[in-house]
């Protein structure tokens, strides 16, 4: 059978258009990762700097803090961060993956670990809300059948800690008010343009275990580790070594305490939004550049086929003639 070179060249056009819009986006992409790299580095050192602050003031905290109250868990809230659109690999298929495996047997996250080893064991049965934040969140939370407590679609590419507050509002009042006895945020964890890793994150109630576990992976502060030196994001903040142990507290160390509290938690989950921002982006980057690839691959392929399809024609062209004269002779 023929090959039809007419629908071949209409295919390797078709080709050609789509790597051009993959290209395009691939860049795109590129310049969002790295703005929202720069912003998450940012608040890595911020989270770092809050962190010690309440350490060293919590040491000599003698009152039970609404948000440090440890109690058995019943209801648990998860925070789910994922993306508005597709188009980024497996980037929210992870995260999913992971909320899914977790979510299988609550009492796993639910129970509260401290830093001298102690567990406070959950009831038996744990009731889990979840907040969706993205489109792709929120259609899980509707598939697995868990209760959505609400749904953030409208964050932007480029969010403020300000967009974040009505979400950590809903954690902290209803922990606050014991209608959560643990609130957790899913996100994905950006290590390099490359790799990124799903994660839970316990946020509430504040545990000195998990926040010491965040900031073990935020150090170090110099620099995001990347094979792909294009985006290679550098930090120049400088590590803050000096700890302070000394404080004057106006007008007490308790509303201190209940002042910076709510914010350690606004900054904890701001940070996982921009860290799973970076990731969407880096994600997103990564499978345009492999579509970009593969229809490079394919288009040489097409051309390879065409060309062929074309010299077989010319051949049999040619012995048409060549018959068709040596029957005249």
């Amino acid at each position: 059978m023929p090959v039809n070179t007419k629908a071949i060249k209409r295919r390797i056009k078709s080709v050609s258009n789509t790597k051009k819009i993959t290209k395009a986006m691939e860049l795109v992409s590129a310049a969002k990762m790295r703005r929202a790299v720069e912003a998450a580095i940012n608040t890595r050192m911020y989270a770092q700097l809050a962190w010690e602050l309440l350490v060293n003031l919590s040491k000599t905290q003698k009152e039970t803090l609404p948000l440090l109250e440890i109690r058995p868990v019943k209801k648990l809230l998860l925070i789910l961060i994922t993306s508005n659109r597709g188009l980024c690999g497996s980037f929210n298929s992870n995260i999913i993956k992971k909320a899914t495996r977790e979510l299988k047997d609550p009492r796993t996250i639910g129970r509260h670990r401290t830093v001298g080893g102690e567990v406070v064991e959950p009831a038996e049965n744990i009731v889990v809300d979840v907040i969706g934040v993205g489109k792709k969140g929120a259609v899980f939370v509707k598939k697995m059948g868990y209760t959505m407590s609400a749904a953030f679609t409208d964050i932007s590419d480029k969010p403020k800690a300000s967009d974040v507050l009505p979400l950590t509002n809903m954690a902290i009042v209803g922990y606050e008010k014991g209608e959560y006895d643990k609130v957790v945020v899913g996100y994905t964890y950006f290590k390099s343009s490359l790799v990124q890793e799903a994660k839970l994150r316990q946020v509430l109630p504040v545990s000195e275990h998990d926040l010491e576990k965040m900031i073990i992976e935020l150090k170090p502060m110099h620099g995001v580790e990347t094979k792909d030196t294009r985006y290679k994001i550098q930090d120049t903040n400088k590590e803050q070594n000096e700890v302070f142990t000394d404080y004057l507290f106006e007008p007490n160390q308790s509303q201190v305490l209940e002042t910076i509290l709510p914010r350690l938690v606004e900054s904890q989950i701001y940070q996982s939004l921009l860290e799973s921002l970076a990731s969407e982006h880096s994600a997103r980057m990564l499978a345009m550049r492999n579509a970009s690839d593969a229809a490079e691959e394919m288009i040489d392929e097409l051309t390879l086929t065409f060309n062929k399809a074309r010299q077989a024609g010319i051949t049999q062209e040619i012995s048409e003639i060549v018959g068709g004269a040596a029957a005249l002779a």
